[in-house]
């Protein structure tokens, strides 16, 4: 494993107690790539859009003008983010809103224990679902999951149920690095450089 690594904290802002990953990867990661990595260990499923402000520029998946930003795949992290307690923001699903705060907590990682060059160490809690609503319906979601009392306490467990990744029930203290360091060895294995592409171009 002869990369530059990074290691970086992930924070879910405005949600209290704290949702929080800590994971690795190669400063020379591509945006688009972070964006992938960052999906998988938060919990989220990329069903919406999304967005990385660095400094005062922006980067984004297809923007149709430079006021809209800039094209994530073709910018390398190592290029934008270089020192230690560096912060930017991401955010993703533009309607529900969900903030990130990441911070570069070490910009030469070593772990001779690490089993990948993209790995998750740590992290606490679970994941809101998607579409809930952004922070003020995750609140009320947990909250009608609690009391079987609530008028939405058996729509909320009857929706929940159809979220395959969370395997039936939410538990919001749950959280599982194996799990999502063996998708991310997954992610790995199918995103790797190939001999030829994917289409022919003639």
């Amino acid at each position: 494993m002869n990369a530059r690594l990074y290691l970086f904290k992930i924070s879910l802002l405005e949600i209290k107690p704290e949702i929080w990953r800590r994971f690795v990867v190669p400063a020379g990661i591509t945006l688009d790539r972070l964006h992938d990595v960052i999906q998988i260990v938060m919990g989220w499923t990329d069903s919406h859009l999304h967005e990385f402000t660095i400094g005062n520029k922006r980067y984004t998946e297809f923007p149709e003008s430079k006021e809209q930003g800039f094209e994530c795949g073709r910018y390398r992290l190592g290029d934008l983010v270089k020192q230690k307690d560096r912060t930017f923001s991401y955010l993703y699903d533009f309607g529900d809103g969900w903030e990130h705060e990441v911070i570069l907590e070490d910009s030469r990682y070593f772990n001779p224990k690490l089993q990948s060059e993209i790995e998750c160490l740590d992290g606490v809690r679970a994941c809101p679902p998607e579409d809930v609503g952004g922070v003020p319906g995750y609140y009320e979601f947990c909250k009608a999951l609690k009391d079987p009392h609530h008028e939405e306490h058996e729509s909320y467990k009857e929706w929940i149920s159809g979220f395959p990744y969370f395997e039936s029930a939410f538990d919001s203290k749950r959280f599982e690095t194996e799990k999502v360091n063996h998708e991310l060895l997954k992610y790995l294995r199918w995103s790797r450089d190939r001999f030829r592409p994917w289409q022919h171009r003639p």
